[in-house]
């Protein structure tokens, strides 16, 4: 079977605007050329269910019912690395059936000065994986990545870490 889906980017801003833009997901549509729109109850919370919709790269759509499973805000370690995750299980039918499950997980973290690294993946498994195309799932989770690293430098306060 092929690798999880993935994709991982540095950010020049700081981890909390990074984390700010990623929670925000009324204004997706404004810049996210993967997940054009995420309906959600605000602000987002562990447990709540949210649908995204994915625009793959040949502009075809689809719904995508998931449940937010991990919201872990800006924390700092000793070592004066912070860290963020956020995470969602997808909730569609194949998932109920066995068929699909995925997990995607977005982290970010940054050491005391650097830029904010932002990683994401896809943990699929199931026998129907291959139909949920990995390949075009690590497609758009690059094309997510590039948008949140231009958006999230463009915010005011991004140049200072």
């Amino acid at each position: 079977m092929a690798a999880d889906p993935r994709a991982s980017v540095e950010i020049d801003a700081p981890l909390a605007a990074v984390w700010q833009v990623m929670l925000d997901t009324d204004c997706y549509g404004e810049w996210n050329p993967f997940v054009v729109r995420a309906e959600t109850p605000q602000p987002p919370a562990v447990g709540n269910p949210i649908v995204l919709h994915v625009r793959w790269a040949n502009g075809k759509g689809t719904r995508s019912p998931e449940v937010i499973t991990a919201i872990e805000p800006p924390a700092t370690a000793a070592d004066g690395t912070t860290t963020a995750l956020l995470s969602y299980e997808y909730a569609g039918l194949p998932s109920k059936l066995g068929l699909v499950r995925g997990t995607r997980h977005q982290r970010l973290t940054q050491a005391p000065g650097g830029p904010t690294t932002y990683d994401t993946v896809e943990e699929f498994s199931g026998p129907l994986v291959p139909l949920a195309g990995p390949g075009r799932v690590a497609d758009g989770f690059r094309r997510h990545a590039d948008a949140l690293k231009r958006r999230a430098e463009a915010k005011p306060g991004a140049d200072s870490p």
